[in-house]
Formats: structure tokens, C-alpha cells, sequence
């Protein structure tokens, strides 16, 4: 269950520094592994926020002898908003912000991951339309070049139209399903704004046995539930893109987790026909992606006709499996890099 906002005799309230600044309305959660190199950039730019009430910063078991924690320590300007938990065990990302949010009291809760920062204004700019009963309010992300400036960044969603876009279900999970041939674009890879009383009273937190797509399947099940989405143009959230990035490492169980996210939306009887088809395309997308590590773990153990039923058990898959191996043969040939 979400924390709900502390009453009035709750110690929070009680230990202020002079130099406190007005109580703000968000919640700045950052889940941390092993950041110690990034988290300080991270936790300066969520304080520079008037809007931030707090800070939560939670250490997911780095086992890094207490770097990232310094790290975040170092950055607190003396606000007493800056809030730092240790977790004992490694849960994942889901476990580090579920823990987090329960800690926690704003009204809005903000994700800002470990190795990204805003920009001055972010927040003022998404609650400057809190108002309109939104539910979530997401700005574009600025995918940034690790080492590389703010000015080198593209945004994710926004080229040339730069209208605001309210996002329905459809418009959200179709978003998600990859294409051949058509740029990575996928809304789950927002930050959005969430209105903490939409989420307390649905009961939706992040689901802790997900460690990729956990942003993808909390939003998705919150719109399921009606929840009112708005994306307008970047206002501050700068993404850096690593090239050893966690979230472009999948194993089988973490894309055995999504596809079983997918399976509880399509059971959850809250979607219409045509939302259970685009459901039903990203959950195939995922699998695609299961048969491609059978398929090559069979190759490698010296199992070729095993690998071959893994492809022809359903021939749908079979144009997936038959990229993979081309842009393998491609790049053992040439050394280029294939995408």
C-alpha cells in the first residue's frame, strides 16, 4: 500500500532546518544501485526543485561499501528534504521505489532514475497543469549521450508537432509494441508526474518481480483503471543513455516477468476488444524475444534440431529468429553494429 500524507504531530513536520523552504508538493523518488559516480548529479537537481517536499533516495543493497549513499549525502543542501534508506537485500528497481513511496507523504510522486537529472523548472512546469485532473502528467524525455551536453540530447516523442497529447490505453501500450523499422519511441519510458490518492485508491504499486517494464506495466494498469495521462514537450528531464545501461540488458526472467504482466492486463477484464489485440502484440513481441535466448541457448548447447521446434512451434516467430541470425552473420562479416 502507498504512504498517505502524515498527520499533523508526525516528526517530519517537527524537524525543520532555519532554512526550510516552503513545504512543496513532490515526492522526488530515486532508487539507486552502484551509482555513486551519478547519484549526487541526480539528487542536487531534484533539491533545486522548490517543488520537491522530499527527497527519497533508496540504496538497493549496492554492496559498494557505502559510496552511493556518500555520494547522495554529499549532494543535501541542509533543507532537511533530502531522505536516504538502505535496503538489506537486492529487490530491483520496483522494490527500491515501492519502498521509497511508502516512505514518503507529497501529494505527487516524481521517478528520477539514478544516472539522469532535471533541469531547473521541470516540476513547476507538470504541476502548472495539476489542475486539469490529470492523473499523470509526463514531460518528453531529452536522451542524452553519456559525457555528451543537454544541447546533444533528442527528445523521445516530440519531433516537430509539439502540441501536448492526452494518452489513452491504446495510444500508451501501442506505443510500447516494437516495430521493424520504426524508431524506438516507447511511453513507458516516461517519468511522469503520478497523483498519489489515483494510485492509493486503486491499491497500484510497482510490481516487485519486475526489473524491466516496470514503469511500461504500472502506467499501463493505471490507465486500465481510468486513470487521465497528459505528455507535453520536455520541460527538464534529461535521460542519459549508457551503453552498459541495466535496462538494455534483458535476461529470461526479466522478459518472462513482462510477458506475465501482460497476461494479468488481458485477464483483467477492464479492456475493450481492440486494447486486448494491442496488448496481445506486445505480449508476442516479448515472447519473440523469449524463443530468441531459447532458440540461441539450443544453438550453443549443441542442439540444433531442438532449437529448430523452438522456431517452428509457432511459425509466426519465425521472421524474428531469422533477423537475429542475419544481423549476426552481418556483423561477424562486416563488424558493424546492426539494430
Amino acid at each position: 500500500m502507498l504512504a498517505t500524507p502524515p498527520t499533523a504531530g508526525d516528526t517530519h513536520d517537527s524537524a525543520k532546518a532555519v532554512n526550510t523552504p516552503p513545504r512543496g508538493e513532490v515526492t522526488v523518488v530515486i532508487a539507486a544501485w552502484r551509482a555513486a559516480g551519478t547519484i549526487g548529479r541526480a539528487v542536487a537537481s531534484a533539491l533545486a526543485q522548490p517543488e520537491a517536499a522530499e527527497v527519497v533516495v533508496v540504496d538497493d543493497a549496492s554492496g559498494d561499501d557505502g559510496a552511493t549513499l556518500a555520494a547522495a549525502r554529499a549532494a543535501d543542501d541542509g533543507t532537511n528534504r533530502l531522505k536516504l534508506i538502505a535496503l538489506e537485500r537486492n529487490g530491483g528497481p520496483s522494490r527500491a521505489r515501492n519502498a521509497a513511496i511508502e516512505a514518503s507523504y507529497a501529494p505527487w510522486i516524481a521517478i528520477l532514475d539514478s544516472d539522469d537529472f532535471l533541469e531547473p523548472g521541470r516540476l513547476a512546469a507538470l504541476l502548472a497543469i495539476a489542475h486539469g485532473g490529470y492523473d499523470l502528467i509526463a514531460d518528453d524525455l531529452l536522451q542524452t549521450p553519456e559525457g555528451k551536453t543537454v544541447a546533444d540530447g533528442q527528445a523521445l516523442w516530440f519531433r516537430e508537432d509539439r502540441e501536448p497529447i492526452d494518452i489513452d490505453f491504446g495510444f500508451f501500450v501501442e506505443s510500447n509494441v516494437p516495430k521493424p523499422g520504426r524508431q524506438r519511441r516507447e511511453l513507458g519510458f516516461l517519468k511522469p508526474l503520478m497523483r498519489r490518492a489515483f494510485f492509493e485508491r486503486n491499491h497500484l504499486t510497482y510490481d516487485e518481480a519486475m526489473r524491466l517494464g516496470e514503469d511500461y506495466d504500472l502506467y499501463a494498469r493505471a490507465l486500465s483503471f481510468g486513470a487521465h495521462m497528459r505528455l507535453i514537450p520536455w520541460a527538464g528531464y534529461v535521460s542519459v543513455m549508457r551503453t552498459n545501461s541495466l535496462s538494455a540488458v534483458h535476461s529470461r526472467a526479466d522478459l518472462a516477468a513482462l510477458e506475465a504482466a501482460d497476461d494479468r492486463l488481458l485477464a483483467s477484464n477492464k479492456l475493450r476488444p481492440s486494447e486486448k489485440e494491442l496488448v496481445s502484440e506486445h505480449r508476442f513481441s516479448t515472447r519473440s524475444r523469449i524463443l530468441w535466448i531459447d532458440f540461441i541457448a539450443a544453438l550453443k548447447g549443441g542442439k540444433p534440431f531442438q532449437a529448430l521446434r523452438l522456431m517452428l512451434r509457432d511459425p509466426r516467430q519465425a521472421p524474428y529468429v531469422l533477423r537475429g541470425l542475419w544481423k549476426i552473420v552481418v556483423r561477424r562479416r562486416t563488424g558493424a553494429k546492426t539494430s
